[in-house]
Order: C-alpha cells, then structure tokens, then sequence
C-alpha cells in the first residue's frame, strides 16, 4: 500500500491518499478542502480515485468531496448516521464563517466491519460514534498496521463532543471498546496533527489511558 498524507482547508484537516501499487487504484481519506491539490497528486502519479471515504461529516472534513467527486466519478462515502450534518454543509460552514457549494447526494452508505476493496488493498470500516453520530474509522492490516482515526483519537487527546450531536459516553466507549482492541503497534493517522499509535494513546492519553 502506497500512502500520503498532508493537511488541507481552513482547518487543517488531515487528508490521505492510500493507493494499491500493482492497479493504481486509489481512495482518498477526508477531502476536506483543496480539491484541486488531491486531484493534481493523483493524476500526477496516475491514480485512478475510486472512493472517498469519510471518517465524519464535520466541514472541514467533507468540503472538497464535491469538487474531486466531479472530477474524477468517484463514489462519496459516508456513515448514514452523518447523513443530516452532511447535508448541513453550509449551515456547519456559516457558524465558522465560510460557505460551501451545496454537497452531492452520498454513493454509499458505510457499515460496520465492511470491507472496501481498493485495487488489492482492504479498508475496513470500524464504527466509532462519539465526535459524531456517524463517525467511523478506517483500519489498514496490510505489512503494516495503520488506522485512519479521524476526529475520533488524536495524540494525546479525543475528539470534542460539545458539537452536535457529540457523547462524551459514546467516544470513550468507542476508543476503548473498538479502536483498543487493535494491536498496539497499529500507528494512528489522526485527523488533525501528528501520527501517534495504540501503544501510546492507551498508556499515555489522558482520557483513555488503561
């Protein structure tokens, strides 16, 4: 599995692009903004973009999903539980004082511990409701462990549940009951800020430490 990851939109989120090298096929992970910048890396390398799959539906995770989809006809994926905050693009956007272009309809609707074929490479979408009601994780066994961790589990931190539809309970719960029960060497791409790991989140994170 190929893999980059680099921040993008007002907020900084952070986006990847994970690519199976024997086909060229590609998902992007959170296209939060910047569109023209994920579609420019791609086509640059000969990516042919399949999915874009989204940990959450907060803006600044979803405001460029439009603009690639356009592009490149690949399907927008989303939990159905973030169906409403989606569609709410724009109302989310006007509370921080951006706009949006209206969102397309979602091509997918992502469940619990399906698995998305990306050339040869597998995502595996875990479930992880607390920064949202939707909000999933994506896990990557390939050589390597890897676990697309969204707004869910950051370093040294949590996702903030004061925002619609958030649950202090739910999140704890969610880190703890799924996203624990990974190996500890499974390195953590959070959706903001640096990479960090299950071995170090659950003996160092102050929320969840075990």
């Amino acid at each position: 599995m190929l893999l980059a990851t680099f921040p993008v939109g007002q907020l900084q989120c952070n986006c990847s692009i994970i690519v199976c090298p024997e086909t060229k096929e590609a998902a992007v992970i959170d296209p939060g903004g910047d569109p023209q910048e994920i579609i420019d890396r791609c086509e640059k390398e000969g990516y042919k973009i399949k999915y874009l799959l989204h940990t959450h539906a907060h803006f600044d995770h979803i405001a460029g999903a439009r603009a690639v989809k356009e592009k490149t006809g690949a399907k927008i994926c989303l939990h159905k539980e973030d169906e409403w905050l989606y569609n709410n693009l724009n109302k989310q956007g006007m509370m921080f004082g951006f706009r949006f272009d209206e969102p397309v309809p979602i091509d997918h609707y992502l469940q619990d511990e399906e698995e998305l074929k990306v050339g040869n490479v597998k995502a595996k979408v875990i479930f992880t409701p607390g920064h949202t009601p939707g909000s999933s994780c994506f896990s990557m066994q390939e050589k390597d462990s890897v676990l697309f961790a969204g707004d869910t589990l950051f370093h040294g931190s949590i996702g903030r549940t004061d925002l619609w539809g958030g649950s202090f309970e739910q999140i704890i719960k969610s880190i703890k009951g799924r996203l624990f029960e990974l190996d500890d060497s499974t390195e953590v791409i959070a959706g903001h800020g640096p990479n960090t790991s299950i071995w170090n989140e659950r003996r160092e994170n102050p929320f969840v430490a075990e």
